[in-house]
């Protein structure tokens, strides 16, 4: 199965390895530039039929007055870093590459597969964006622009340079604090990413590939949107140009507030394909005002993995709608294995706030005080449920026999069989099943030879012949709790 990539469109516009000589270009010398024309909005005909409801009506965007005001708030950061030594190897093999802990790995992994790096030392150089957000010097931007930089010096519009401070970076949100020594700074103004609608126009400036104060607009094109290995924040989803440089820079909603901090983009090429996400503000200014009070963030965890709730998987666990977030996998000792929660559970309400898609979750989690009792309202094989659990505070990120059976394969298109037990004790579980075959209904849903299955509708399964008679037993639709690797996720199944 191939697998797609969010590319974090991390510091740099452009990359130097002083000591070591080398340096990074455009595959081309000439940039190309097109001309935009304007939208011209026609007027209707005179013999279109007359209808009594307001049409909606969509109409050219002049973000030249956002641009004006707020474009001065909006800097040019460039960072300064020294990659170790021992980093490289010396084998010659075409192999080299960087140490997985060096700050600078992930850059190079993402952006630079194409160099070849010298096993001396080097100095690294790039570019990122940010914005003022009080007027003696406090900015935001992304983590990972100022991950591991030993020097870091802000450009503003006039064209003043200075030395910022970091004063605190959390990963998990992918959110940085820096501060410049200056006063009387321009600011940008805040807004509240609740009251984004799909849809809306919004406007991003920043970097990107070093050319400063570049504004690019689109519009809203998804909220709550949760991406892999990014399971706290619910971005929001743009069609706005956004390239490396544009990390760290401010999406603006057409009052001119910031609404959101330009994070990531989804593409095939590490350039902009039409899918940029941006952290909401909100959960932004929660993250800075404990960087800049302790210097660090303190959330809390339940300890489950969730997953969105389709209209499938709705009708498989006896849900009126598809909405919340249904539990995956529970942590043994966790919060959550404690509270009761168990792993088939769909969570529709967490302290009396309502749990509408499984990017809602983790954020009201963090945002409570570890040891603060919580109620969780849950739906539990079709029955309404609440149970008290007490989130603690998060860990910091950190770096078969030949028994073949036809079995279910008649409904469910699986050939299994079970697990010896040096397999139970491999993946860490009891019981289970492991696919040898996968077709029809199964190999639809994108079920393979050596999943795992573990439960049906919620369901605990040890054998072929209970799964058989919980299959018997079903309707239409139910949900395989599926084991790959290390990762558990439910897949819904139609079986006609």
């Amino acid at each position: 199965m191939n697998r797609q990539t969010f590319t974090r469109s991390i510091i740099a516009a452009t990359v130097l390895v002083v000591a070591g000589g080398a340096y990074l270009h455009s595959k081309s010398g000439d940039i190309g530039i097109d001309n935009a024309n304007a939208a011209i909005v026609a007027p209707a005909l005179a013999a279109a039929p007359v209808s009594n409801a307001a049409p909606a009506v969509a109409v050219a965007t002049d973000f030249s007055g956002i641009v004006e005001r707020f474009g001065p708030a909006v800097v040019n950061i460039s960072v300064t870093g020294k990659a170790k030594q021992s980093a490289v190897s010396d084998q010659g093999d075409g192999s080299d590459e960087l140490d997985p802990n060096d700050p600078f790995s992930q850059f190079f992994k993402r952006f630079g597969p194409q160099l070849q790096i010298p096993s001396h030392p080097q100095i690294m150089r790039g570019e990122g964006s940010g914005f003022i957000i009080s007027a003696d010097g406090l900015i935001l931007t992304n983590a990972h622009v100022v991950d591991g930089a030993q020097e870091v010096t802000v450009k503003l519009t006039d064209r003043r340079e200075f030395k910022a401070k970091v004063l605190g970076s959390d990963k998990q949100s992918d959110i940085a604090v820096i501060r410049i020594d200056a006063t009387n700074l321009p600011t940008v103004q805040i807004g509240n990413p609740a009251l984004t609608r799909v849809g809306e126009p919004v406007l991003a400036i920043g970097s990107p590939y070093g050319f400063e104060n570049t504004a690019t607009a689109g519009i809203v094109s998804a909220k709550s949107r949760s991406l892999p290995d990014d399971n706290y924040v619910p971005f929001i989803q743009t069609d706005v140009a956004v390239n490396p440089g544009n990390s760290g820079g401010p999406l603006f909603n057409i009052k001119g507030e910031v609404i959101g901090i330009n994070s990531q983009i989804y593409s095939q090429t590490g350039g902009y394909q039409g899918l940029s996400f941006a952290i909401p503000i909100d959960v932004a200014t929660k993250v800075e005002q404990q960087l800049v009070k302790h210097g660090k963030v303190t959330r809390s965890h339940l300890g489950v993995s969730v997953q969105e709730v389709n209209q499938a998987l709705a009708e498989s666990f006896g849900l009126k709608s598809a909405a919340g977030a249904l539990v995956s996998s529970v942590d043994k000792g966790s919060p959550a294995d404690k509270g009761g929660l168990e792993t088939g559970d769909v969570i529709l309400r967490f302290n009396g706030q309502p749990i509408n898609h499984s990017s809602d979750l983790p954020s009201l989690v963090a945002d409570t005080a570890p040891g603060t009792a919580s109620t969780i309202e849950v739906m539990r094989n079709g029955q309404p449920k609440t149970l008290t659990v007490k989130p603690t505070e998060a860990e910091a990120l950190k770096t078969a026999s030949n028994d073949n059976s036809a079995g279910s394969q008649a409904r469910l298109g699986l050939a299994l069989r079970q697990l010896t037990p040096d397999e139970q004790q491999q993946i860490g579980t009891r019981g289970g099943l492991v696919v040898e075959d996968a077709t029809g209904p199964s190999a639809l849903a994108g079920i393979q030879r050596g999943d795992v299955i573990l439960s049906l509708n919620g369901k605990p399964v040890n054998s072929v012949e209970q799964l058989r008679q919980l299959v018997s037993k079903a309707g239409k639709n139910v949900a395989l709790l599926v084991q790959r690797d290390k990762d558990k996720i439910f897949v819904p199944l139609n079986l006609g």
